[in-house]
């Protein structure tokens, strides 16, 4: 999904309705993370303001409100607390992932790392964290404070196991399907249970959300991954060709590496090891022609179906209809994405 406002890039349809229903929470949201500005120390609060008040998508926040949604124009407090300690350890990640893949771009604006030099980012990174872990310990139940910590150390630990697999060609799809699970997924898995667990759900429906959540993030980490190939630069926001760049073994590099000739193969995998440069247009060529895009988009639908799966149960359930627009969002956005991918 797109940089800037969440309903920048889905102009096209209805859906961008799930976020003007959620316009109050948004703008409590905005007002919390400009509060949290002054928590930290007046050397460092003009760097932590850089971070959290830039414009994003901000998808895991939005799982928070719609999971616990009680209808129009009710805001929850604790729910927009919840989703700006969501946000925060999100931009904190995010924060540390530039540094490591020398992202000179994000939400169109300067990364941290570029901004501020990445010794003094990778610290940002940290106190961000760090923030994040106060604010969840002021809940009044422990649950909060457990379950983000423990999230943000599962985010971690996919974040180290895919560093440590970098140029490392032996990498499997269950290996692949672990990593993103981990560093992606999992901050969508608890904006969800913590969505539906904040505004008193059933434990059923608190567990259908958590479940929800995994599959949308998974699904989204693979579209992700897709568009580091084939999205443009100016459109997302951000660097792109990071991956290819870094030796990371995507599931499009992964489909890639299966269906070219066996020279072009030898080339990509010599680049991957870091053996010679390969410029990232050509493989953008390689994919459009070989169809990587379809294979990709097998994988983003199945993982929407069981996010669907999941929450048909609860159909009556006033979050439900939200949550399968967002599902829908991505599938839509996907589709553009692979339109484009599928031109000559």
């Amino acid at each position: 999904m797109s940089a800037g406002s969440p309903t920048a890039s889905v102009t096209s349809t209805p859906l961008p309705e799930v976020f003007r229903r959620i316009g109050p929470q948004m703008v409590a949201l905005d007002r919390f993370m400009q509060e949290q500005v002054t928590s930290f120390e007046p050397e460092i609060r003009s760097m932590a303001a850089y971070c959290l008040e830039s414009s994003g998508k901000r998808l895991r926040p939005t799982l928070v409100f719609i999971s616990g949604w009680r209808g129009e124009g009710v805001v929850n407090d604790a729910l927009v607390r919840a989703s700006g300690v969501v946000e925060m350890v999100h931009l904190a990640t995010l924060v540390h992932d530039d540094i490591m893949d020398r992202a000179d771009l994000r939400r169109n604006r300067h990364t941290a790392a570029r901004e501020f030099g990445p010794d003094a980012a990778v610290l940002l990174g940290d106190a961000l964290f760090s923030q994040a872990l106060h604010v969840a310990s002021q809940f009044p139940t422990t649950e909060v404070c457990r379950v983000v910590s423990e999230s943000t150390r599962k985010v971690c630990s996919g974040e180290i196991m895919q560093t440590l697999h970098r140029r490392d060609l032996t990498v499997s799809r269950e290996d692949y399907w672990r990593m993103i699970d981990l560093k992606t997924a999992e901050l969508f898995r608890v904006a969800c249970f913590l969505g539906a667990r904040l505004s008193g759900f059933s434990p059923e429906f608190v567990q259908a959300a958590n479940d929800f959540g995994r599959h949308l993030g998974i699904a989204y980490q693979i579209y992700d991954d897709l568009v580091d190939f084939l999205g443009e630069e100016k459109s997302i926001g951000k660097t792109l060709g990071t991956d290819l760049a870094s030796g990371k073994l995507t599931l499009p590099l992964m489909l890639l590496l299966e269906r070219l000739s066996a020279p072009e193969r030898a080339g990509l995998i010599e680049a991957l090891r870091g053996g010679k440069p390969l410029p990232l247009t050509a493989s953008v060529e390689r994919m459009r022609a070989l169809g990587i895009a379809d294979g990709v988009a097998l994988a983003v639908d199945e993982e929407l179906a069981r996010a669907r799966a999941v929450l048909a149960p609860h159909a009556a359930l006033d979050p439900v209809p939200l949550m399968l627009q967002l599902a829908e969002m991505l599938k839509s956005q996907l589709s553009g994405l692979y339109s484009g991918a599928a031109k000559p």
